[in-house]
């Protein structure tokens, strides 16, 4: 009987670390009559069991990326029965890993998968805070995890973004007197929305900063003292209104503000549930 030539990947995981290996060393033979059969999520012993009745009757190799301390033992004593080479691809990485930093392994399946997901999570949510930025579509205040509201100048940009880097969608919309605020942020919860506020010497002193950086004159009404007070009244009223929790940033570091915002949401949930 003629046996097939047949790299057999086993994973408890997907197996896509160990395929890209596996074809990365292909590519080092001209053996085009080799085959690699991917069995991911592997779980218990008959999978075990199963692929061991179909390698024994092949001329086979496992190449496994099995963590699983029980599912390795019992791979392993299975190929020594049956005389299959097979290869613990991450093995010898994790024991590098463990003797050179001095930590033990989870040996915990799928975490690359779960940073994969949260990678992407972060991703969407940094495009959403982009979007949704300085209230350029109001569509954005019903989607998003948190809605940042406030005067011109009062951190809601770099927090929208700070906050999308943890993975919250976060929309932002400026009060200004001569505009109405969007309807929608009266149909959302109360405690989705977070105002923030500054006192007026503080952000007088912000604004001309920025006017500087602008080359324009601080004398514009941008960072006139009075059209400041008339703004902050103005935001102040609408928080009010709609009864959100109000932060003062004049003193506070982005990341101090989003951590009271975070604990603010945590403590919420938790209620909730």
């Amino acid at each position: 009987m003629n046996r097939r030539k047949i790299v057999y990947i086993v994973s408890d995981s997907v197996g896509e670390t160990a395929e890209l290996m596996v074809k990365a060393v292909l590519t080092q033979f001209n053996e085009e009559d080799i085959e690699i059969q991917n069995i991911s999520y592997v779980e218990d012993h008959k999978d075990i069991n199963n692929i061991i009745a179909v390698a024994r009757y092949n001329d086979s190799i496992i190449a496994y990326t099995i963590v699983i301390p029980s599912l390795k033992q019992y791979l392993d004593q299975r190929v020594k029965e049956e005389r299959i080479m097979a290869i613990d691809l991450m093995e010898p990485l994790i024991n590098a890993f463990s003797q050179k930093y001095n930590r033990e392994a989870h040996f915990q399946p799928r975490l690359m998968r779960k940073l994969d997901d949260n990678y992407f999570r972060r991703v969407e949510a940094v495009e959403f805070a982009v979007k949704y930025d300085d209230g350029q579509d109001v569509a954005g205040i019903k989607q998003a995890d948190i809605v940042l509201i406030g005067v011109s100048r009062t951190s809601k940009t770099p927090l929208s973004m700070y906050l999308a880097h943890k993975r919250f969608k976060v929309a932002n919309v400026p009060l200004v007197p001569e505009i109405a605020p969007p309807d929608e942020l009266f149909t959302i919860p109360k405690n989705k929305c977070v105002g923030l506020i500054i006192t007026p010497n503080k952000l007088n002193e912000i604004r001309k900063e920025r006017l500087k950086n602008l080359g324009l004159t601080s004398q514009a009404n941008y960072a006139n003292l009075n059209r400041i007070l008339e703004e902050l009244d103005y935001a102040e009223g609408i928080m009010k209104r709609l009864g959100c929790p109000v932060i003062n940033v004049s003193n506070k570091a982005v990341e101090e503000t989003a951590d009271l915002i975070l604990a603010m949401l945590k403590k919420e949930r938790s209620w909730v549930g």
